[in-house]
């Protein structure tokens, strides 16, 4: 990692590096990165926050050190993610980093410079792909970084970010430059990993800086979470880097009403044919993971369809909502996926199974919705008390356990859609209209502390 002098005209010139964290050449490689575990000592939040048509991830590392990946759109000058920095209650930002300088990414660069040069406690560093836009915005963001003297470093494929307790792995751009300097295209790539779980943030890379992720490091690109490429656009989250990073969730980050279509269908047909839980900040607000080395938990500020082939159905959530995060699901963990009639389970801790999804009742769901259920199964050795547990499906209706309520060792309980009278064996929701999708979609448990304890998503 180079530091880099700023001059009057924009010109970016290479200086002598004095203690920048990992150089290029240095003894990272890619074989080191794919293995790379780190020890847990509390937590890791990852935090997408809603900037409309643009991108600002915030992480929080176990010892309250932060990073911000980018700052939002220029037409709004870092008003949203200030915004939400503030309300988050964050003094210091140990490191910046652009991803790339196009202006949908760096908008509030120079307002969060500022900020947190005069009225807080400063910013830490500043990482850069190094590759220069000949825009005001990007001119106003060097302008800051000179006028605080803030430490500014070209930022390449071998380098790491150091942060406390959190290994951060640069993948991303290569040297020499990718498609001849092409600002996406050389994006900033990131790989953050705690404990067994992963995180990976593609910034706006699209299918050749895809190409060459996927030759370099292959399966070593696995990751629990994945920040979904150019805000879900065709040209980026192809198959193959689908299939190498293998994540449990994917977050899109762009426009309820985007002028470029974003997230493209095409992008979206890929999520699902995977059955990817996918979350869209235009429709589910700020999204939070939360990780504690072992398992993730996804918050949103709105309940909203995580089914790709739904995503649109979600209403939009304001720009600087400040409504909370609420938790939504789980994800990683050592638990073992268990094959259903309805798809796959994954467990997080209790011993409470899906035996089986009825979606599609016989007949005209409306006029049978009772026909429309699912069933749940006690898989362990002891008795289940389920008062107060929450069920809850993709689009965030949720039907709640009544008190006193328990499933003994290997007992099952039906809950159906429609209306009747609770027994032993059977539970009634009291809807008046289908609640499953028939397309597929997602069914999520949590108990009485709201803590997520399973998920299953059924094609």
């Amino acid at each position: 990692m180079r530091a880099l002098a700023v001059v009057v005209g924009l010109l970016v010139v290479l200086a002598g590096c004095t203690g920048a964290p990992v150089a290029p050449g240095g003894t990272d490689t890619p074989a080191d990165t794919a293995t790379t575990t780190t020890t847990v000592d509390g937590e890791l939040s990852v935090q997408f926050v809603n900037v409309g048509q643009s991108v600002a991830t915030l992480v929080v590392g176990p010892t309250g050190e932060t990073m911000l990946v980018d700052t939002g759109h220029y037409t709004d000058d870092g008003e949203y993610v200030l915004g939400y920095l503030q309300r988050q209650g964050i003094d210091r930002i140990d490191y910046l980093v652009t991803s790339h300088a196009d202006a949908d990414h760096i908008g509030g660069n120079a307002a969060v410079i500022d900020y947190y040069e005069t009225e807080a406690d400063g910013v830490g560093a500043v990482y850069d792909p190094g590759i220069a836009a000949s825009t005001q915005t990007y001119g106003e963001y060097l302008d800051a970084v000179e006028r605080h003297g803030v430490t500014l470093y070209e930022t390449r494929e071998g380098d790491t970010i150091p942060m406390e307790g959190v290994t951060v792995d640069v993948l991303g751009p290569p040297e020499p430059y990718l498609e001849g300097e092409a600002r996406n295209e050389n994006s900033v790539v990131l790989k953050l990993t705690y404990g067994e779980t992963r995180f990976l943030l593609t910034g706006d890379a699209e299918d050749d800086q895809e190409a060459y992720l996927l030759e370099q490091y292959g399966d070593g690109l696995s990751a629990t979470v994945l920040k979904a490429g150019h805000h879900g656009s065709r040209s980026s989250t192809g198959d193959a880097l689908l299939d190498a990073a293998g994540p449990q969730a994917v977050v899109v980050s762009s426009a309820y009403d985007s002028r470029y279509g974003h997230p493209h269908q095409e992008t979206l047909d890929r999520l699902a044919a995977r059955s990817l839980p996918t979350y869209w900040t235009a429709t589910h607000g700020t999204v939070v993971f939360l990780s504690d080395g072992t398992t993730v938990t996804a918050s949103t500020q709105q309940a909203a369809p995580t089914d790709p082939d739904r995503l649109r159905d979600g209403s939009p959530v304001e720009l600087g909502s400040t409504a909370p995060v609420q938790p939504r699901a789980t994800y990683g963990g050592e638990a073992t996926p268990v094959t259903t009639d309805g798809g796959t389970t994954t467990a997080t801790g209790s011993t409470l199974a899906v035996a089986d999804v009825n979606a599609d009742a016989a007949g005209d769901d409306r006029e049978n919705l009772n026909d429309e259920y699912v069933v749940f199964e006690n898989t362990g050795d002891a008795t289940l008390d389920l008062s107060g547990w929450q069920v809850r499906e993709g689009a965030g209706r949720t039907y709640t356990v009544p008190g006193g309520f328990t499933l003994g060792p290997g007992e099952r309980v039906t809950l159906h859609t429609g209306s009747g009278t609770d027994t032993a064996s059977d539970l009634y929701w009291g809807q008046d209209g289908p609640v499953w999708n028939n397309g597929g979609d997602t069914v999520t448990i949590v108990d009485a502390e709201g803590d997520t304890v399973l998920e299953v998503s059924y094609p």
